[in-house]
């Protein structure tokens, strides 16, 4: 017989038959005569019931089959007499596949704290939680895809080794295959500084430029020394660039991406998002809710600080024209202000990357950050320079090296166009969708300082 996945199982109509199911126990209950196993095979949240006569040789393998165990049961699939399930299955046959030690299995309680979880980072994906989470953040990327694929964007895949720093974006691993004490980089493998990539924003700029509309979704990477909720030094970005556009089309592409993402998760794991509104974030629903059925708020940087400045608040930090915005700004204007999705936009140059297009006001700069409840700054994008004299005044400006970026400039040169484009960190969109808290927990193995271990 073909196994049949638990998610199917429970979401026939009518009786399949003799089936096979295979998976991992959660519970193992005995009684006089029979036992009942509850097996999870990660295909959903839910459990099916297997019902288990004491046979002689089926109580020779139950003997062995604890919590944690991988097994195999075939039987028919009939009605549940009990509440809350529709379908079990009657075992006939009962093969334990993969032993588990009932002494050792860290996975015994039904509750165990976030903390413990993270140290136990390769079983934590079989709590219901954790189990929830990573189905979520599995349909979260492919509806990513489908959103774009829609539109008629091309996936481009940009390096994850690079030679230069998309400038402001943080501190970078460095990447050598020189022995310690190396007295020349032209010895290294590139002849030159490599790294890791903190976004691949100006490579997708040049696809852009060639393609049309591309966006790029990967692995990037920052040398933080930082342990806050919000900080992890691998996590995963979504940054489209489109040609031919300006800061109108990339604050209407990041909503409507925002939207897209949340309305196809709330459909495609409706029982996951529902395990996180009823045991992580009671307000969760309403927040995603809102979300879907408002319009973003579209505000100037200006009025966004003197907001803040009238507020009455006492922030940690002082708001002033010129500064950036701190998380805890960011939330007072979309939890407390306005009560949904807040866009900010046209920031002092001053603060911003050279890459950012300049305002005719010689003061500001065509950048948005869309900042959402809980999270705070979710996307940060902006129309970028396309000027090639604007663009290497910014460079002077901020003394970076123009040979460096010989290849970017090349792309204003020849056949320079208006483009757009933002960068959103995937990790912080899946904090929103869960109501989770901490950034370690909605990515499988969390790489953070003095912790490599998986």
């Amino acid at each position: 017989m073909k196994r049949v996945k638990i998610v199917d199982v429970l979401a026939a109509d009518a009786v399949l038959g003799e089936i096979v199911v295979k998976g991992w126990v959660r519970t193992k209950r005995d009684s006089k005569g029979f036992s009942f196993l509850e097996i999870n095979d990660g295909s959903c949240l839910n459990n099916v019931q297997a019902v288990i006569d004491h046979t002689p040789e089926i109580v020779a393998e139950l003997e062995k089959i604890n919590t944690g165990a991988a097994v195999a049961v075939s039987g028919e699939m009939v009605e549940s007499p009990g509440k809350g399930q529709k379908w079990e299955v009657r075992a006939k046959t009962v093969r334990m596949v993969g032993f588990a030690d009932a002494e050792a299995f860290p996975l015994q309680k039904k509750r165990h704290s976030d903390e413990f979880l993270r140290s136990i980072a390769h079983l934590r994906p079989r709590t219901n939680k954790f189990g929830a989470m990573f189905r979520i953040r599995s349909e979260a990327a492919q509806a990513i895809h489908e959103f774009y694929r829609e539109r008629g964007f091309r996936y481009v895949h940009t390096p994850i080794l690079t030679g230069s720093d998309c400038e402001g974006a943080g501190e970078m691993f460095r990447v050598t295959t020189l022995e310690p004490g190396a007295k020349s980089i032209e010895e290294d493998f590139f002849g030159k500084q490599a790294a890791l990539t903190v976004s691949g924003q100006l490579e997708a700029e040049l696809m852009a430029l060639a393609l049309g509309d591309v966006y790029t979704f990967g692995p990037t990477f920052r040398a933080e020394n930082s342990n806050t909720p919000r900080h992890v030094a691998e996590f995963w970005m979504i940054e489209p660039e489109m040609a031919f556009a300006d800061l109108e089309d990339d604050m209407e592409l990041a909503e409507a991406m925002t939207k897209g993402v949340i309305r196809k998760v709330l459909e495609k794991c409706a029982d996951d998002v529902d395990l996180f509104a009823k045991w992580v974030d009671k307000e969760l629903m309403s927040t995603l809710t809102t979300i879907l059925d408002h319009d973003f708020v579209r505000l100037p940087y200006k009025e966004a600080v003197a907001i803040l400045q009238k507020c009455g608040k006492d922030f940690e930090y002082p708001v002033t024209f010129g500064t950036d915005l701190q998380t805890e700004h960011e939330r007072y204007l979309s939890e407390e202000k306005f009560k949904r999705p807040v866009i900010v936009y046209n920031y002092p140059r001053s603060i911003k990357p050279f890459y950012m297009r300049c305002n005719d006001d010689n003061e500001t700069v065509a950048a948005m950050d869309v900042l959402v409840p809980r999270i705070g700054e979710l996307i940060g994008g902006s129309q970028r320079e396309e000027r090639l004299d604007v663009l290497e005044a910014r460079m002077d400006e901020m003394d970076l090296n123009k040979e460096d970026y010989w290849w970017y400039l090349d792309t204003r040169r020849f056949g320079s166009a208006p483009h757009a484009g933002f960068g959103m960190g995937f990790e912080r969109l899946l904090m929103l969708i869960t109501g989770i808290t901490n950034i370690r927990d909605v990515i499988p193995f969390p790489r953070t300082p003095r912790h490599l271990e998986f």
